[in-house]
């Protein structure tokens, strides 16, 4: 790891910057690519998608096998090992409990006259949920984002996962699937799969919403099929700040740094803020003492070079200003007083209040979601939730005597923008 940087330094400042200039990596090459694929699955279908899980995954399958049989799926759960199912279930019963605390009802007011004014909230009818998991099943990424639709009440899910070698989707991702009651599952992933949902094939109905992470062809493929679906965010590497004072230990702060390090594409970041120089340096320290021991050292390694960082800060308040710059998708406070220092946090995907809250607390079992802005868009984006799959329907009840008082106004406003039509829609009614 480098050696720790003081803040406000041409040093700690280029760095700073290398880390909040930070983006999805991609080239006119891929970006170009990606848009052919999309367009090739809008036109051509099942054809297209067969064709393109052949050359990506290496995986030959007929219109008849893209849908896994939901027999499958059952089977997968009852050979699943009963101490996995364990914690799945009790994850799944945690994430289902928070997220019950989110939901927000309809709402009316009587504005006068007999006038009802209101929002009504409805569910999403379709979504389409994207889970990685080819060689490393991100089956708590199913749940994060199954549960909080069915907690909104959204009627139909629809599960891609790519197929392993074998043509396989991984038994794991399935028996997630099965714990929160999805049988509708696909072995497709890629941009492939993200224009066969927007869209829809002869086998994929088309949905209403994505969901989910994946590499950056499924991300370029989101924003492109933006506006014909909805999707949830353009998702980047992963990210964490740890802001630490001299109650820290450094090979906790060293352990996660090293959590969102290992994610694999290389890309992510991984920071130390802290106001104590001894832990500064103890955190390097531990940083190349643990590393040797992970099983994705290569890619940590990568991570940390193009964006680790340990920044030493005079005054906590100082390090509150620069998480808030970064604005990352995760921020540990491993301090004397976290829920004071908290308050300063504004811009964060997910905060984690003190030495027993590491991130992967929240990766798997706390029930906050994990699905979670990155790249500085925590700046005015939120983490996936309840609201995520539901949308505001406003209704507007209108009476006679309260048009009779104010048509006049509407009038007034729509002729002053050269609205005719909208002016005698309201002339008519008061006449």
């Amino acid at each position: 790891m480098t050696a720790p940087l003081v803040h406000g330094t041409p040093e700690a400042d280029r760095r700073l910057q290398e880390i909040t200039a930070r983006s999805i990596e991609t080239s006119p090459e891929l970006e170009s690519r990606v848009r052919h694929i999309v367009e090739d699955i809008r036109q051509s279908g099942d054809r297209a998608l067969l064709k393109y899980t052949e050359e990506f995954d290496g995986v030959t399958l007929t219109p008849g096998q893209l849908q896994v049989d939901p027999q499958a799926i059952e089977k997968a759960y009852n050979r699943s090992d009963p101490g996995l199912l364990e914690v799945l279930e009790s994850a799944a019963a945690n994430i289902r409990r928070f997220h019950e605390a989110q939901k927000r009802e309809s709402w009316f007011v009587e504005d006068g006259d007999g006038v009802v004014l209101g929002k009504r909230i409805t569910p999403l009818e379709r979504v389409g949920i994207l889970v990685p998991g080819a060689s490393a099943p991100l089956f708590s990424t199913l749940l994060m984002a199954a549960i909080p639709a069915q907690v909104a009440g959204v009627d139909h899910l629809t599960l891609v996962t790519p197929p392993q070698p074998d043509g396989q989707v991984h038994p794991a991702v399935l028996a997630a699937a099965h714990i929160v009651g999805i049988d509708t599952v696909y072995r497709v992933f890629g941009a492939q799969a993200v224009a066969a949902l927007a869209y829809g094939t002869e086998s994929i109905e088309r949905v209403d919403k994505l969901v989910g992470p994946g590499h950056p062809s499924v991300q370029i493929a989101k924003r492109l099929v933006y506006g014909q679906v909805d999707i949830d965010m353009i998702a980047g590497p992963s990210e964490i700040v740890v802001l630490a004072d001299d109650s820290a230990e450094a090979r906790h702060v060293a352990a996660d740094m090293l959590s969102q390090a290992e994610h694999g594409s290389g890309y992510e970041a991984a920071v130390c803020i802290t106001t104590s120089p001894e832990l500064a340096r103890s955190v390097s320290e531990e940083i190349d003492r643990q590393l040797p021991d992970l099983s994705h050292r290569n890619a940590a390694e990568q991570a940390l070079a193009r964006y680790g960082a340990i920044f030493v800060t005079s005054e906590i308040s100082d390090g509150i200003d620069l998480v808030n710059r970064i604005a990352p998708e995760h921020v540990e406070l491993i301090v004397d007083d976290p829920w004071s220092v908290q308050e300063g946090i504004r811009h964060a995907g997910a905060v984690f209040l003190g030495p027993a809250s590491s991130e992967p607390v929240g990766d798997y079992f706390a029930g906050t979601n994990h699905i979670l802005p990155t790249a500085g868009a925590a700046r005015y984006a939120s983490s996936v939730g309840v609201d995520t799959y539901c949308k505001d329907i406003s209704v507007v009840a209108y009476t006679q005597e309260r048009l009779s008082k104010v048509g006049v106004q509407i009038i007034a406003l729509a002729e002053a923008e050269g609205l005719d039509g909208h002016a005698n829609a309201i002339r008519l009614r008061l006449d």
